[in-house]
């Protein structure tokens, strides 16, 4: 708690990010003025980072050192102080949608399933399973074979399926889509 009061220890603990020009930093307070927040962003737009601010004030601090201000205005607390509730969950909402769209950009998803699952216990490998069978309306066997010639490889088993082609073919298909799916089947098509 104590080092939400210092400017210095936000920009100290960024600079050890050893951040790029591609990265973005994202500062949350909700009050928007907390002054690690501030040196952090000042930090980060230093470095050349995309920033982001979320705060739940209008006209934030933290929003003007940010290149874009998210500012939900939740109004008072139910518990004067208790930040976590309104505010938190505000600030968490937009977290969420951001990390959402994060996904969608990286190619992490085809059409509304999570398809880059790694498969480290028995739950995780029937999801798996349903997410091929899912998007692609094949049985349970034929993703669980789909998915061992792709090396439980989730998008190239459904590049795989989509494409009806062997594993080596649905992996050059991903990597000239850039690991996106519907790319890769779209691109399939034209061709």
């Amino acid at each position: 708690e104590g080092a939400e009061d210092k400017a210095d220890a936000g920009e100290a603990d960024v600079a050890a990010l050893a951040l790029e020009k591609r990265d973005i930093v994202i500062g949350i307070a909700a009050s928007g003025r907390t002054p690690y927040v501030v040196g952090a962003l000042r930090h980060a737009n230093g470095v050349g980072c995309h920033t982001v601010a979320i705060a739940c004030n209008r006209g934030s601090v933290i929003g003007g050192e940010a290149e874009l201000a998210i500012e939900p205005v939740t109004g008072p607390e139910v518990l004067t102080g208790s930040t976590r509730l309104k505010a938190g969950t505000a600030q968490k909402l937009v977290l969420n949608m951001i990390s959402t769209g994060a996904m969608v950009a990286a190619g992490k998803v085809y059409q509304n399933l999570m398809v880059d699952v790694r498969q480290s216990n028995e739950k995780l490998r029937v999801r798996a399973q349903n997410i091929v069978m899912m998007a692609t309306e094949c049985t349970r066997e034929q993703a669980a074979e789909a998915l061992a010639a792709c090396d439980n490889h989730v998008k190239g088993a459904i590049t795989m399926l989509l494409l009806g082609c062997d594993a080596t073919a649905a992996e050059d298909a991903l990597e000239k889509a850039h690991g996106h799916v519907r790319a890769a089947v779209e691109a399939h098509a034209e061709a």
